[in-house]
C-alpha cells in the first residue's frame, strides 16, 4: 500500500513539474506584443434592439472609426425568416461595403451565433423535429456559403459560436449535437475549400479541446468585467497569462494553429436590455477606465489579433451624451499599433 501511495505521489509531482515547465516555457517564448491588429464584432439585430439604423452604425464604424477587420454573422433568422424565402439584402450590403472600404470579414454561419438568445432559429423552424431542423440548417448554410465564398473581403468562415459552452443558454440551444457540428464544418469545407474555418470557445469557461481540434483557426472570447445579481460586480480571477498556457497546451495536444481573440467584451454585463437599463448603471459596470484596463489585460494574453465587442453600444452612447467611448475607439483604430 505504501509503495502504491509513494508511486502516486511521484507521478503527481512529475506531472506538476512538467506542467510548470510548460508554463514557464510558454511565457518565455511568447513576448507581450507591441503591435495588435484590432477588429470588431458587429450585429445588426442588436443595433435594431438599440433603436438605431444598422446602416448608419456600420458606415460610421468603417468611415469614422476606420475599422478594417470585421466579424459578421449571417443569422438564419434574417436570411430565411420565412421558409424558402431568402433575403440576402442586409448581408449583401455589409459584404459589399466591407469590400469597398478594404475591410476583411470573418463570417459566421450556423444556428448558434453571437448575441442573445445565442441560438437564432426562425419561428417557422423552431417546432420542427431535430432531424428536420438539421435538414433546413444544411440548406441555409449551403446558400450562405455559396453566395459569399468568392467575396474578396472574406478571410474565414466561423461555424457556430462557442458550441461547446454547454453551461450557457441551454434552454435556448439544448445539448450540443457534436456529430452535426462536424457535419456543418465538413459541409462548409466541401463548398469552399479555399477559406479556413474558425471554431470558437469561451475563454472564461471553455476547455478549448473540442473547438481547437476541429477548426483550422481557433478563436476565444475574453470577459474581464462581469456582473452577478447576488454578488454584484465580478472581475475575472484568471490572469491574462492563463490564455498563453492554454494555447501552449492545445498546441502540444493538437498541433500549432493560428489563434485569435475573437470576442473581447468592452460593454456592460447586464441582465436586462441596454435600452431598459439606466445609463449611470451602464457606465458603472463598464467605465471608460475599465475600457482601457481591458485593452491592457488583453494585450498580456499575447493574442496579436483581437476583435472588440461593444461597438453598437459605444455608438448608442454617443447619441446619449456620452461620446467618450466612441472617441476612445476612434483613437485605438486609427493608431497603427497599441502600446501600453
Amino acid at each position: 500500500m505504501m509503495t502504491l501511495i509513494q508511486t502516486t505521489v511521484k507521478i503527481v509531482i512529475y506531472v506538476g513539474l512538467i506542467a510548470g515547465a510548460l508554463v514557464l516555457y510558454a511565457l518565455y517564448r511568447t513576448p507581450v506584443p507591441t503591435s495588435i491588429t484590432y477588429g470588431v464584432s458587429f450585429n445588426t439585430p442588436y443595433v435594431r434592439e438599440l433603436g438605431l439604423p444598422w446602416e448608419e452604425v456600420y458606415t460610421a464604424m468603417l468611415d469614422d472609426l476606420k475599422v478594417r477587420h470585421l466579424r459578421l454573422a449571417a443569422h438564419w433568422t434574417v436570411i430565411e425568416a420565412e421558409k424558402d424565402v431568402w433575403n440576402f439584402s442586409e448581408m449583401d450590403t455589409q459584404m459589399r461595403m466591407a469590400e469597398e472600404w478594404g475591410a476583411d470579414v470573418v463570417l459566421g454561419v450556423g444556428r448558434r451565433l453571437p448575441r442573445w438568445p445565442e441560438c437564432h432559429v426562425p419561428e417557422w423552424a423552431q417546432s420542427l423535429p431535430w432531424d428536420a431542423q438539421k435538414e433546413e440548417l444544411r440548406a441555409y448554410i449551403r446558400a450562405v456559403v455559396e453566395r459569399y465564398k468568392d467575396s474578396p473581403a472574406l478571410v474565414y468562415w466561423q461555424v457556430e459560436n462557442e458550441p461547446f459552452l454547454g453551461v450557457y443558454a441551454t434552454e435556448q440551444c439544448g445539448t450540443l449535437d457534436t456529430d452535426f457540428l462536424d457535419e456543418e464544418i465538413a459541409l462548409v469545407r466541401s463548398i469552399d475549400p479555399s477559406h479556413k474555418i474558425l471554431v470558437t470557445d469561451s475563454g472564461n469557461l471553455g476547455t478549448w479541446q473540442g473547438a481547437y481540434r476541429r477548426g483550422d483557426v481557433f478563436g476565444t472570447s475574453v470577459y474581464v468585467h462581469l456582473y452577478n445579481e447576488l454578488t454584484g460586480p465580478v472581475k475575472t480571477i484568471l490572469p491574462p497569462e492563463t490564455y498563453i498556457v492554454k494555447r501552449a497546451l492545445m498546441n502540444l495536444l493538437f498541433g500549432t494553429k493560428d489563434s485569435v481573440l475573437i470576442e473581447l467584451s468592452v460593454e456592460p454585463w447586464l441582465n436586462t436590455p441596454i435600452v431598459d437599463a439606466p445609463i449611470p448603471t451602464q457606465l458603472e459596470r463598464m467605465s471608460i477606465g475599465q475600457f482601457d484596463s481591458i485593452l491592457s489585460y488583453a494585450q498580456h494574453t499575447r493574442f496579436t489579433r483581437q476583435y472588440l465587442w461593444g461597438v453598437e453600444w459605444w455608438y448608442w452612447l454617443s447619441k446619449h451624451d456620452h461620446p467618450e467611448y466612441w472617441d476612445r475607439a476612434r483613437t485605438l483604430y486609427q493608431q497603427s499599433e497599441y502600446t501600453e
